[in-house]
């Protein structure tokens, strides 16, 4: 089964996400989720970019 294909909902989204995986990075996995859910961020994209890093999108880059 192929894996649906996510769109970026806007720049900001990408921001947040990215932020969030450096927090991930630098402290922990639920500081990063407690950062997501205050952001409005869906759960599936949390799911899929804190536990999933092999399904993220790319690069930190803006």
């Amino acid at each position: 089964m192929a894996e649906p294909d996510y769109q970026r909902q806007d720049l900001r989204q990408r921001d947040i996400v990215n932020h969030a995986i450096l927090v991930q990075e630098a402290s922990n996995t639920m500081s990063a989720i407690e950062y997501l859910k205050s952001q409005d961020i869906h759960p599936d994209v949390i799911e899929r970019v804190l536990l999933e890093p092999q399904r993220r999108r790319g690069a930190l880059h803006h």
